[in-house]
């Protein structure tokens, strides 16, 4: 007997696909060479919409613990660019907010401090929390407060009974991460001072959907959230959000902020349009979420048609990258080591390993140069203007690049 499925936030039955991926390996379980032949494990990946709240979710299979551990393998601080926004955004919030040295800026999931060392740097008290040891310790050797746990109510009062209390909290792309939803929310109407501010910063369900990126399902991602879901989420814990903001990251991301429901920061007309947006699109009816899976296997299709005919052709492909996102790729399309020779990636920790699932050789990106492929195919498309850059000599040797998402295609 099946059991139906309920929603992480309201507990509605859930039986409405956003999308169907089948069984894939955990995105970020890389495989070292000792573990090359061993079996791994492959997890339902299964998008459904709540009809009550819309919140987009996939069931749990595992425990958050089991995901976000030790060496876990993303260190937010690779990316150029990543650095790049982070340092714009401390800039702007010290500004709007008047934060200064008597304040206290917390970071939840802040992985190994690189939004923090801004704040720092400013002359701000900085306080990190995050689950995963390996990026924690690179926090603290870099001299950020950095306390190693899994944030909810709980704690956020012990947090709270230490003497903290924040005029501003960071969460940036980890709304999606948390299995219980409704707890984490609840941690920062705890932690928040009366008119403290959070952000969220996290993709947006609305450019997911527009955009195609069924790539950046995966495991370790519990929910996607569109605002009108996110409105019922953090009204629920006492919370409101009173303005947003819509980012290039990601592939389109939103910037919430929220205060408590008594505070004095008033709402703006950014609100009401990004709301009045995603109505327009279809969110709020279940026909745009059937249409969307269809379209999904028909990337699928292109994709894997564009790789063939490069290899009946005798053509090389190497990858660039080893993101969570590229691993759903691969492995929902079937592209393994009889399409892509190998990837490469700038983070130490992913060199020398190899991609779940497919087996793929992660190397230096310096191995590009060395084997001069017909083709590299960008799987952090999100990034591919600073990759392209990156390997703007791939084109002495008449090499090209293909871009995966929104649709496959060759970049001359």
């Amino acid at each position: 007997m099946t059991i139906e499925p309920q929603c992480r936030h309201c507990s509605a039955p859930l039986s409405l696909t956003l999308a169907d991926l089948g069984v894939l390996p955990i995105a970020n379980d890389y495989i070292s060479i000792d573990r090359y032949s061993d079996m791994e494990p492959f997890y339902r990946l299964h998008v459904y919409v709540c009809r009550e709240c819309r919140l987009a979710q996939i069931q749990d299979f595992r425990k958050s613990e089991d995901l976000f551990y030790e060496d876990y393998p993303y260190f937010s601080s690779f990316s150029t660019s990543w650095l790049e926004h982070a340092q714009r955004y401390v800039t702007a919030m010290i500004e709007r907010f008047g934060l200064c040295p008597s304040s206290e800026v917390i970071e939840v999931a802040s992985n190994d401090g690189y939004l923090l060392r801004f704040v720092k740097e400013a002359g701000i008290p900085a306080f990190g929390i995050e689950p995963s040891r390996s990026v924690a310790k690179a926090a603290q050797t870099n001299g950020i407060d950095t306390r190693i746990g899994f944030f909810g109510r709980d704690y956020a009062m012990t947090l709270k009974r230490d003497g903290h209390m924040a005029d501003l909290m960071v969460a940036n792309n980890v709304l999606a991460h948390v299995p219980d939803i409704n707890d984490f929310v609840g941690g920062f109407a705890i932690l928040l001072k009366t008119n403290g501010v959070a952000t969220f910063e996290q993709q947006h369900l609305l450019e997911l959907m527009k955009n195609n990126q069924f790539d950046t399902i995966y495991h370790e991602h519990y929910s996607y959230v569109s605002l009108i879901a996110a409105q019922k989420l953090f009204a629920a814990a006492g919370l409101r959000i009173f303005d947003v903001e819509h980012l290039a990251t990601h592939g389109g991301s939103l910037r919430l902020f929220v205060c408590h429901e008594s505070a004095s920061h008033t709402e703006t007309h950014a609100v009401r349009e990004a709301v009045a947006d995603e109505i327009a699109f279809g969110l709020n009816d279940d026909d745009v979420y059937r249409d969307w899976d269809q379209g999904v296997r028909r990337i699928k299709r292109d994709l894997l048609t564009l790789l063939i005919d490069l290899k009946s052709r005798g053509k090389t492909i190497a990858g660039y990258g080893a993101p969570a996102k590229g691993n759903t790729l691969l492995n929902y399309c079937g592209i393994g080591r009889d399409f892509i020779e190998f990837t490469v990636d700038r983070a130490p920790s992913k060199q020398g390993m190899y991609l779940p699932g497919t087996r793929i050789a992660v190397d230096r990106p310096e191995r590009i140069f060395a084997d001069k492929p017909d083709y590299v195919l960008i799987l952090p498309w999100n990034l591919k203007d600073e990759i392209k850059a990156q390997l703007a000599d791939v084109r002495e040797w008449g090499g090209k690049f293909i871009i995966p998402i929104p649709t496959p295609m060759v970049d001359e």
